[in-house]
């Protein structure tokens, strides 16, 4: 039925260890941690210049001036092979190669990076929004805020917008209920 599931979460969510739960559940494989790895290798840096621009948007100077470059806008300039800058933009541009990678090996859980936009046209993605409970949330808003430039600027979409995703769901009902609830909605009886 279904060969994937991506999981969009607010910071303080949970998010994390309900997909890990998820993927337990399911048998299948985590794209979390794992991604930045993967990254690292076709991006041919080290791990944590990755970390570093994980689901992050670079500034509005640097994208003009890497524009510039790229495309020889000042004279007298080289311009740059695009894999010579590893940068946000670079990040966004492998971690879709991953998770493409991810969907066509099937039967993986993948977390945040966009998967629910790079996936939004494939029948056999189940999409998952998990939110958090309103108490506290004020001082996670700057995380959430940065998923929501990196969705915004590299796929055109609003972040939250309830059509991009098949469940939308809030962790505040537990680990334990919300997994049963989305394995529920993914139509699985394990």
């Amino acid at each position: 039925m279904y060969r994937a599931l991506t999981v969009a979460r607010e910071y303080e969510s949970g998010g994390d260890r309900i997909a890990a739960l998820l993927a337990e559940r399911l048998g299948w494989k985590l794209i979390d941690g794992a991604l930045i790895d993967e990254i690292a290798q076709l991006g041919h840096v080290e791990p944590q210049l990755v970390r570093k621009f994980d689901e992050r948007v670079d500034s509005w100077v640097h994208r003009v001036s890497r524009r510039a470059l790229t495309y020889g806008a000042f004279d007298g300039v080289a311009v740059l092979p695009e894999t010579a800058i590893f940068d946000a933009e670079t990040m966004a541009l492998l971690a879709r190669a991953a998770i493409e990678h991810a969907w066509e090996t099937g039967k993986c859980v993948i977390v945040g990076r966009g998967g629910q936009c790079i996936l939004q046209e494939r029948p056999d993605v189940f999409h998952l929004f998990l939110y958090a409970p309103s108490a506290g949330r004020v001082e996670n808003q700057l995380v959430d805020e940065q998923r929501a430039r990196y969705v915004q600027l590299n796929f055109g979409q609003e972040w939250r917008n309830p059509h991009l995703y098949d469940l939308m769901i809030d962790s505040q009902l537990g680990e334990e209920r919300a997994v049963a609830t989305i394995l529920a909605g993914m139509g699985c009886l394990t």
